[in-house]
């Protein structure tokens, strides 16, 4: 009785590389406790703490000496991270810039007019910030991304994952101009008390909506692009 053998077909040891299947390539992120921690940290440092300076600077001295506390406190962590790391988070160094513009404006006038004029400025000193950075090889969300998740990119180059980012960038510079637009309009005509309120609820709902808008288009992108979402060890 003789013996059969079947052969599977399989590419030859030369084969053109352009022939063989391309190995997937990773977006790495922190495990998710490991992400929690880093986004909480770098939120924390770079909001948190200033708005514990600010309180507690009200507390002793009224609004004027809050808002120098903020500021001292945000300017104090940007010097101890520049000796302790050698380097300074982008978000960190976006929150010293606005609270520096608040606080002059506050200290130079003393008017309540220009500490309400403070929360849409802000606003729109960000949008000009990230509408900067979106056209360029190094758009702000990029960045930021990196900086506060943890994010890692494929070494090689990926189009969409650029196109992506400039996107968002753009997407939150429209958003702070939205932001900065009702401001605008609700100090004209709502009392200070419900202003400040309505600032609080517009900043977190902006901040909310952009989160989930640029999450969603990021796992689109992630897809579409054949890439894949790998979680690193640290």
């Amino acid at each position: 009785m003789g013996l059969r053998t079947r052969f599977r077909p399989g590419l030859p040891a030369d084969a053109p590389a352009a022939a063989r299947p391309l190995r997937p390539e990773y977006v790495e992120l922190p495990r998710p406790w490991r992400l929690i921690v880093t986004a909480g940290w770098n939120l924390a440092e770079s909001l948190g703490l200033p708005v514990a300076g600010y309180f507690a600077g009200a507390k002793m001295g009224g609004q004027e000496t809050g808002m120098v506390t903020a500021a001292a406190v945000v300017w104090l962590t940007v010097a101890v991270r520049r000796v302790a790391t050698r380097s300074v988070p982008g978000l960190l160094t976006i929150s010293a810039l606005v609270l520096t513009l608040q606080t002059a404006m506050v200290m130079v006038t003393g008017s309540v007019l220009f500490f309400l004029l403070q929360f849409p400025l802000a606003n729109l000193a960000l949008c000009v910030l990230f509408a900067r950075t979106a056209p360029t090889r190094k758009p702000l969300v990029a960045q930021l991304a990196a900086e506060v998740v943890a994010l890692r990119q494929p070494s090689s180059h990926q189009p969409g994952l650029v196109r992506f980012f400039q996107g968002a960038t753009w997407l939150w510079s429209g958003i702070f101009a939205v932001s900065t637009v009702g401001l605008a309009v609700l100090m004209e005509i709502e009392p200070v008390k419900v202003f400040l309120l309505l600032t609080t609820a517009i900043t977190i709902g902006g901040v909310v909506a952009g989160t989930f808008l640029s999450a969603l288009w990021f796992m689109r992108v992630i897809s579409r692009s054949g890439l894949r979402i790998r979680f690193t060890q640290v």
